[in-house]
C-alpha cells in the first residue's frame, strides 16, 4: 500500500521528470517518509521468521519416520541424532519414544519405510573410551532437546555434554560443551554404525584434519560417502585395535582427544561427498571457511525462511499454523543435492560424472511423491523441478533407466511403476522446460517397453496376472496411469503415433475390473482369483487391498464412472469406501493406517480419493472428508503424521489440501477443490507474481464451500488450472457451516478426465470358481463391455481347434487350454489363455495343521492335484504353515503298491519361507494305527539365495492304503536375517504319491 501511495503522489505532478528534488520541499519530505517506511515494510516482510513455526519433532513418533536434526533445504547433509539401530520405526535413525542417543550421524532419510543412511557417527564423551554402541550411548531427556530448521541441540546425560548441530548444503558443524571440570574432550568416530559395511577407511592427515570414506550395504546395495573433518586441535588420535593413524576395513572406530576453550567447548567441521575425500574437503572449505557456529546457524535459518516464505498464511490456530509450516518444511528435506561444489557427482553407474547446466540430486521416492509432492513443486520450485528431470535423464544416460526409487546413486527398484514419467509429463504440461524433450521421450519409452517387473506380459495380455508377476493388480493400474503420462508427453511434443499407442495402454485398467463386485480384482491367467475379499491385504496389491486400489484410475475417471454404472453408482461405491468397516483382513500391513472406512490416509494409493466426489457432482462430500482428514490426521505432536512421511508426500497432501485444492491427476494441469483451512494463503511464485487464496467464513469451524470467486468474478467450477495459479491473482472461497448441494452439479463445472479416442476392447474373462475338475467342467466366458463378441478355441497336445464365436457355455472332459478374445467392430482385444486341469480322483487328503489364511491355494485338494508350482510363491498356488508343522493323511481308497513319496516345497528366506527340516512318512492299513516308514532330511540350508523349489522324497517299495506325511517346520529365521529369531513359513503345494 505504501508503494501504491508513492506512485499516486508522483502522478499528481504533470511533469514528473522536472520535479524539484529539494530536501526542503514538502513533496520530497513526503516521498522520503514513504520511501523509508516502504523499505522498513519490505524488510520486515523479508525477516519474518517462518522457521519459528516449524516443529521438527512432528512425525518423529508413531510411524512418521522423520528425524529432528539439522539440514538445509534439499541439502546433501542431514546432521541428526541416532536413537535407534534397527526396526521399522527406526528407519530415520530416530524415534521420539527412545531415551538413548548413540551419537550424531550426517545422512538421514525422511519418512521412508526402509532404513538406510545414518553415515559417519560422532559421539562426544569424557574419560575412558568405550567402543561398543550400547556402552558409549547416553540417555537424554526431551526437556533438554531443541530443534528448528537448520539447528539441533541436546544435553547428553551420561557425561553432561551439550551438543549443538548446524549445517550448510554439503557440510556441518558440531559444537560440544563439556562440563566445567573437564580440560580435554573426546570424540568417538564410528564408521561401523548401523548398516552393513562393505569397506571403510580413516586417516589423520594433520593435527587438525581427519578424512575417510564408508561404503555400505542396506537399501542401497553400494552406498559410498566420503568425509573430511576439521578439528580446532587434535591432541591424540587412536584407532580401535590399530597401531598408527590410518586404517581400512569393515570395522573402523576411532577417537580424537581435543583441547577445550574457555567456555569448555570444542567444534568439529565435516564435509561429505559422494565423489572423493578431496571433494568432501573442497565442499567443507567452500561452505564453512571459518569456525563461527552462530553465523552458520543464522545462515541456515535465513535459507529456511526464504524457502518457507514461498507460502504466507494468516488465520487458523497456532497448532494449525505449526502443522502447515512443518508440513512445508518436510516437503523441502528431499530430494537431496548430490553433487560437489565443482559439479561432480556419482551416477547410477557408480562412476563419477560432471554435471553440465543442472544440479544433480538423489533420493527419489517416486511411487509416493508423484502424487502431490512433485505437483506442489511445480508451483513452488520450477527450477528445481527442471534439475530433477535433468537428473532423471542423467540417470538414464549413465545407468540405463529412469529412476524408480533411487538412493545415493543406487537404483533400489523399490515400489512399483515408472513414475518418473509422471513428473516429466506433469512438468511439461505446465510449461516447465529446460531439458531434452527427445531424450525424455526416449527414456520414458525405454522403461515402458522393457522386460522389467512383468511389463512384457502386461503389453502382451493387456494386464498382469499374478502367476507372472506379484502385486499384479497394483502394477497394472499404475502402469496404465504411467502410460497415459507418456501419451500426454508424446502429444505435447508432436508424436501422434506414440500418443495413440500409449493411450490404448492407458486403458488396460479395464482388464482387471470385475463388474460383479465393482472392484479391481486379481487374476491368475484369465480367471478371477477366488475367493475374493475386497478388504484382504494380499499379494495382488502393493501395501493395500482392493478397496485402496479400485479407484486408482486418475487418467480416466469418467471411464471408471461408466464401468461402475454412472455417477450415482460411482458415488454409492465411493461412499461405501469411506463408510464400510475399517477392519482389514489378510496380511498385516503396517502402512495401512489412518483409516476412514477402507480409505487409508496413512498410505499413498488413497491420497486422491476424497477428491473424487467432485467428479460425481458432490463437492460437499469432498469438503467433509478433507476437513476430517486435515483435522484428525495432522497434529502438532510427535505422532502427528498418520503414516510414513515418505520424503514429503504425506506433508505435501496437507499443504495442498490446506490451501484448498489437490492434483487428482498429475499431468492434466488441474487442481480439484476441497476446502481451505486458513483465512488467507499467499503463494509467492518464482515468476515474481503471487496467488492469494482467501476463505470468507463466519466462524473458524466452517468448512462447507458455498461459492467461489476468481479475481472477483463468480467462478462455478470445482477445480482450477495450473495456468490460473501461475498467472497470479486471487481466489475467494465463501464458506459456511452447511453443505451447498446445488454447487458443482453441472457437467461444465465438474472436473473431467476421460479417454475418448483409441478405445480398446477389454479382454474377456472366465466366470468360474476353479480351473480344476475331476470329471468334466462347464466353461463360462464373459465380457465387461456389453455388445462385444467373444471368440474362443480349445487347445490340447493332440487337438487344436480354430476360433469360433462363443454363444453359450460349453463343457469338456479332458485337460486343455482355452484361448479367447473379444471383438467390437474392427477392434479386437488381446488374446488370453487359460489352462484347465483334470485332477486325479483316486485319492483324498485330510490336513490336520492350521493353514495360514493368506496362503490356502484354494483348499486341501490343491495338495493332490498333480500340479506343482514355480518359485513364484505369490501366485496363490502354495499353502503356508506358519510357525507350524505340516501333517496330513492321504487315503488311496484301497491298498496299493507304493513306489515313491515326496513333497514339493519352496524356500525364499528373505520373505520368511524356509524349507522343512525333514519329512516323516508313516503308513497304515486301517487309517488308525500308523508305523513309521522313513524319514527324509532336507539338505539345503537357509541362505540369502533367491526363491527356489525342491522335491523332498524317497523311493519306496511296499503296499498300504493310508499314508501320513509330516513335514517339520524349518524353525526360526537365521542370524543374518533382519528379523532373526522370528518364526518362519513352511510352503508346500503338492504331496506326491506314485
Amino acid at each position: 500500500m505504501l508503494i501504491i501511495e508513492l506512485v499516486k503522489l508522483l502522478k499528481k505532478s504533470k511533469r514528473i521528470g522536472e520535479l524539484s528534488l529539494s530536501t526542503n520541499s514538502t513533496f520530497m519530505k513526503h516521498i522520503s517518509f514513504l520511501f523509508v517506511f516502504s523499505i522498513i515494510a519490505v524488510s520486515l516482510s523479508a525477516q519474518k521468521d517462518f522457521a519459528k513455526l516449524v516443529n521438527p519433532f512432528i512425525g518423529t513418533g508413531g510411524h512418521g519416520h522423520t528425524y529432528p536434526g539439522a539440514s538445509m533445504p534439499f541439502g546433501m547433509m542431514q546432521l541428526s541424532p541416532d536413537t535407534r539401530l534397527e526396526g521399522w520405526d527406526g528407519c530415520s535413525g530416530y524415534h521420539y519414544s527412545d531415551n538413548k542417543i548413540y551419537g550424531f550421524s550426517h545422512t538421514h532419510l525422511s519418512g521412508t519405510g526402509i532404513a538406510d543412511y545414518c553415515d559417519v557417527l560422532l559421539m562426544p564423551f569424557t574419560g575412558k573410551v568405550e567402543w561398543e554402541n550400547k556402552e558409549y550411548a547416553s540417555s537424554f531427556s526431551h526437556e533438554n532437546e531443541k530443534a528448528s530448521p537448520g539447528y539441533y541441540e541436546v544435553k547428553l546425560d551420561k557425561h553432561d555434554i551439550k551438543a549443538r548441530l548446524t549445517t550448510t548444503l554439503r557440510s556441518g558443524m558440531h559444537q560440544y560443551i563439556f562440563p566445567a571440570n573437564i580440560r580435554e574432550g573426546n570424540i568417538l568416530i564410528d564408521l561401523k554404525h548401523r548398516d552393513q559395511v562393505i569397506e571403510a577407511h580413516i586417516e589423520k592427515i594433520s593435527d587438525t584434519e581427519i578424512r575417510g570414506y564408508r561404503r555400505s550395504k542396506s537399501w542401497a546395495q553400494d552406498q559410498t560417502v566420503y568425509f573430511y573433518m576439521q578439528f580446532e586441535k587434535i591432541n591424540d588420535f587412536v584407532i580401535m585395535n590399530q597401531v598408527g593413524e590410518t586404517a581400512t576395513g569393515k570395522d573402523i572406530r576411532a577417537y580424537v582427544k581435543v583441547n577445550l576453550f574457555a567456555d569448555h567447548s570444542t567444534k568439529v567441521k565435516i564435509g561429505i561427498s559422494g565423489v572423493s575425500m578431496d571433494g568432501a574437503m573442497q565442499n567443507l572449505k567452500t561452505e564453512i571457511p571459518d569456525w563461527n557456529f552462530e553465523k552458520i546457524k543464522n545462515a541456515a535459518t535465513n535459507s529456511w525462511n526464504k524457502e518457507l516464505g514461498k507460502i504466507e498464511i494468516t488465520g487458523g490456530t497456532a497448532d494449525q499454523q505449526t502443522v502447515f509450516y512443518t508440513s512445508l518444511y518436510h516437503t523441502m528435506l528431499s530430494p537431496n543435492v548430490y553433487m560437489d561444489v565443482d559439479g561432480r557427482y556419482r551416477g547410477t553407474d557408480l562412476k563419477i560424472h560432471q554435471a553440465k547446466g543442472f544440479t544433480n540430486y538423489s533420493v527419489f521416492s517416486l511411487w509416493d511423491t508423484y502424487r502431490a509432492f512433485h505437483p506442489l513443486m511445480t508451483i513452488l520450485n520450477q527450477q528445481r523441478t527442471t534439475d530433477w528431470i535433468n537428473t532423471f535423464l542423467a540417470q538414464y544416460k549413465n545407468g540405463g533407466m529412469l529412476p524408480v526409487w533411487e538412493l545415493s546413486g543406487n537404483e533400489t527398484y523399490c515400489m512399483i511403476g515408472y513414475h518418473s514419467v509422471s513428473i516429466i509429463a506433469d512438468a511439461y504440461q505446465k510449461g516447465i522446460r529446460g531439458f531434452d524433450e527427445k531424450l525424455a521421450l526416449e527414456a520414458m519409452r525405454s522403461y515402458a517397453e522393457s522386460d522389467r517387473f512383468g511389463i512384457s506380459q502386461y503389453i502382451k495380455s493387456g494386464f498382469l496376472s499374478n502367476e507372472k508377476e506379484h502385486e499384479s493388480v497394483s502394477k497394472t493400474l499404475e502402469y496404465a496411469y504411467d502410460d497415459w503420462c507418456i501419451a500426454q508427453f508424446a502429444r505435447l511434443t508432436g508424436n501422434d503415433k506414440v500418443y495413440a499407442q500409449y493411450m490404448e495402454r492407458a486403458q488396460y485398467y479395464k482388464n482387471l475390473y470385475d463388474p460383479t463386485s465393482m472392484h479391481m480384482r486379481g487374476k491368475v491367467q484369465g480367471m478371477w482369483f477366488t475367493p475374493f475379499d475386497a478388504k484382504e491385504v494380499n499379494n495382488f496389491y502393493t501395501e493395500g487391498n482392493s478397496w485402496q486400489y479400485s479407484f486408482a484410475v486418475p487418467q480416466d475417471i469418467e471411464g471408471l464412472i461408466k464401468l461402475m454404472g454412472g455417477k450415482e453408482k460411482f458415488d454409492e461405491k465411493l461412499n461405501e469406501l469411506f463408510t464400510t468397516s475399517s477392519q482389514t483382513t489378510g496380511r498385516e500391513q503396517a502402512d495401512v493406517t489412518g483409516l476412514i472406512g477402507q480409505y487409508a490416509q496413512g498410505n499413498e494409493p488413497s491420497h486422491h480419493m476424497a477428491y473424487l466426489f467432485n467428479y460425481a457432482g458432490k463437492p460437499w462430500r469432498t469438503e467433509e472428508l478433507v476437513h476430517q482428514i486435515c483435522k484428525n490426521f495432522y497434529t502438532n505432536t510427535p505422532d502427528g503424521l498418520i503414516g510414513n512421511e515418505d520424503c514429503g508426500q504425506m506433508s505435501a497432501w496437507y499443504v495442498l489440501s490446506a490451501m484448498g485444492f489437490y492434483p487428482v491427476t498429475p499431468g492434466d494441469g488441474n487442481y480439484v477443490f476441497g476446502t481451505p483451512v486458513f483465512e488467507s494463503v499467499k503463494i509467492n511464485l518464482e515468476n515474481g507474481k503471487s496467488f492469494l487464496i482467501k476463505a470468507n467464513r463466519k466462524k473458524p469451524e466452517d468448512y462447507y464451500v458455498q461459492s467461489v470467486k476468481l479475481n472477483n468474478a463468480n467462478y462455478s467450477k470445482t477445480f482450477i488450472s495450473h495456468k490460473d495459479i501461475m498467472t497470479g491473482g486471487e481466489i475467494e472461497f465463501i464458506v459456511d457451516n452447511k453443505p451447498n448441494k446445488n454447487r458443482g452439479i453441472r457437467d461444465a463445472d465438474i472436473p473431467s478426465i476421460r479417454i475418448e479416442k483409441n478405445k480398446i476392447v477389454p479382454v474377456p474373462y472366465f466366470d468360474m470358481a476353479s480351473n480344476k475338475f475331476k470329471k468334466d467342467l462347464q466353461v463360462k466366458i464373459k465380457s465387461i463391455e456389453p455388445g462385444t463378441e467373444i471368440y474362443y478355441r480349445i487347445m490340447r497336445p493332440d487337438f487344436r481347434s480354430v476360433f469360433v464365436k462363443y454363444t453359450k457355455p460349453f463343457t469338456f472332459e479332458r485337460s486343455c487350454s482355452v484361448d479367447v478374445y473379444a471383438k467390437r467392430g474392427e477392434t479386437v482385444s488381446k488374446t488370453i489363455s487359460q489352462q484347465f486341469h483334470q485332477i486325479p480322483d483316486d485319492k483324498s487328503i485330510s490336513v490336520f495343521s492350521q493353514v495360514h489364511p493368506m496362503y490356502k491355494a484354494g483348499g486341501t485338494d490343491a495338495l493332490i492335484d498333480g500340479i506343482t508350482g514355480t518359485s513364484n510363491w505369490r501366485t496363490g498356488e502354495w499353502q503356508s504353515y506358519y510357525d507350524n508343522d505340516f501333517e496330513a493323511i492321504i487315503d488311496l481308497k484301497s491298498k496299493r503298491q507304493i513306489n515313491y513319496i515326496g513333497i514339493h516345497v519352496l524356500q525364499d528366506v528373505s520373505p520368511w519361507i524356509i524349507y522343512p527340516k525333514e519329512m516323516i512318512i508313516e503308513a497304515s492299513d486301517d487309517g488308525k494305527n500308523f508305523v513309521e516308514v522313513k524319514r527324509v532330511a532336507n539338505t539345503i540350508p537357509a541362505t540369502e539365495s533367491k526363491a527356489e523349489v525342491q522335491e523332498i522324497g524317497t523311493v519306496l517299495n511296499f503296499k498300504t492304503r493310508f499314508i501320513r506325511i509330516k513335514a517339520l517346520n524349518g524353525g526360526h529365521l537365521p542370524p543374518w536375517h533382519e528379523s532373526a529369531g522370528s518364526p518362519s513359513h513352511l510352503f508346500i503345494d503338492e504331496v506326491i504319491v506314485r
